[in-house]
Order: C-alpha cells, then structure tokens, then sequence
C-alpha cells in the first residue's frame, strides 16, 4: 500500500551555500530566519525546516503566511554542507536590499566602512555588532566582500536584516562623498599615532575597518583624516577586526556622548 503522508523532501546539493536560485539568497539557523521572517525587509520565497524548526517558529511562521515545506536535518545539510550550523530551518528570499550614501539616515552620526574584509564569520560578527549598536549604516564594496547571505547572514544572528548597507564600487571615493556630507573619517590601525581613546572624534563619524592581516589600503588611508589605534594593556596587543569593532564602537560611543 502506497503512503500518502507528506513526506520531508530531498533537498538538491547547493555548492555556494548562501545563494539559492538566481536572484535570492539563503539564511538558515533560528535567529538569522526570525530576523528576516519579522523585518519583512525582503522578499520571502521559501521556507525549509524540521517538524522541531517549525514549533519553535510557529508563531513568526504564521505571521509571515509563508507556507513551510518539510526537511529533514540531513537534507539541509547536504545542501548548505557539513559546517552550516542550520538548526534545522533553511529560507530562500530575495537580497538583502542596499541603500545610497545620501540615504543614510543619521540617527547615531556613526557609519562603519569595511576596507575589503573578506572572512565572512568576521563580517557577520561586525554586523551583529553594528546592529547592536544601532549604527546608522554599513559602507562596503560591491567586490572582495563575501555574500550577504549564508554565513555571514548566520554569524550575524539577525543583525542583518537590521542594518542599512550600502553597497559601493569604489571605496576611496564613497569616503570622499561621506566627507562631503559631513563625516569625520577615522581608520583602525595599529600603527597609528593615536590610540582611539585620545584620537579626534565628532560626529558623524565613520569608522573605517581594514582586512586582518593586510590592514586598510593606502587609497583608503589617505582618505581619512584621522588614524587611531587600540592600545591594549594585556600581554596579546592586537585584536580581531569583529572585537576591534566592538571595542571601538564602545568607546566612540562614550566620547562622542561626553561631546553632546
């Protein structure tokens, strides 16, 4: 006798986890799905996940009135690979939509630029941290960044889809234009004169972040008119970019609220 009853499906291999079909994107794990389910900032596709997945989010599933279709734990990892922390719930939407610098709202007076960071658990973490921190947006290159999608949508637990981004082709002229719109343009590196705690902060400031290892370009040196860095009181001097970020923002956020 044939069964009838729904059964989870086969889910097809997908070599770049955190792409799905043309033109959309794959976020799985419990807080990066919830984030996008309730921000309603893109557009919903689809919705894979485990009976387990789909109690826990009952409530933000029907809300979105996305119709869910069956998986199991290994189907989505055997599409998203070994590594995907999934929690058993995968979504196809559409990208994560990108902002204009003059869109920028500017409610902190504080930016993030990322200089070609291209490890996408550092990314996710900074975006995480920028959310947190309600930072007004996320300035970075269209090329050398990993997708917004993926792992970087997981590390990012959410922040993601919280975060204005906008998206440029040319770094050292998006810093001319913030200049232009008023930004005082400070960099992290670790050979600067200044440790950040002392260096010259207003608002709107924008915090440039270079890649590990490499550091800021000398294009994007140049365009900004400060450089500072952390000083660090223990036996290890340096930091990564996601902590540096966090610890930055940190003390930005005390400075700039002495200034006010």
């Amino acid at each position: 006798m044939t069964d009838r009853r729904r059964r989870p499906q086969r889910l097809p291999p997908d070599a770049a986890a955190g792409r799905g079909a043309p033109g959309s994107s794959l976020v799985y794990g419990f807080h990066a799905v919830e984030a996008a389910l309730l921000a309603r900032r893109r557009k919903l596709l689809a919705i894979h996940a485990t009976d387990a997945a789909v109690t826990r989010l009952a409530e933000v599933l029907a809300a979105a009135g996305l119709r869910v279709t069956p998986a199991t734990a290994d189907a989505l990892s055997r599409r998203l690979g070994p590594e995907a922390v999934h929690q058993g719930v995968l979504l196809e939407a559409g990208p994560v939509e990108t902002v204009d610098l003059d869109d920028v709202v500017d409610r902190s007076g504080l930016v993030l630029v990322l200089d070609q960071i291209t490890d996408p658990h550092n990314v996710g973490a900074i975006i995480r941290t920028a959310a947190a921190f309600a930072v007004d947006a996320l300035v970075i290159t269209s090329r050398h960044m990993p997708a917004l999608a993926g792992v970087v949508a997981k590390a990012a637990s959410g922040g993601l889809d919280h975060l204005a981004i906008a998206e440029v082709t040319n770094l050292a002229r998006a810093l001319d234009e913030l200049a232009e719109l008023g930004y005082w343009r400070i960099g992290l590196d670790s050979e600067a004169p200044h440790d950040f705690a002392a260096a010259p902060l207003r608002r709107p400031l924008a915090l440039v972040l270079g890649a590990e290892g490499r550091g800021l370009r000398q294009l994007t040196r140049e365009r900004c008119d400060a450089l500072a860095r952390l000083d660090m009181p223990g036996a290890i001097k340096s930091l990564n970019v996601s902590n540096a970020c966090a610890v930055s923002l940190t003390l930005a956020r005390v400075r700039l609220a002495q200034d006010l």
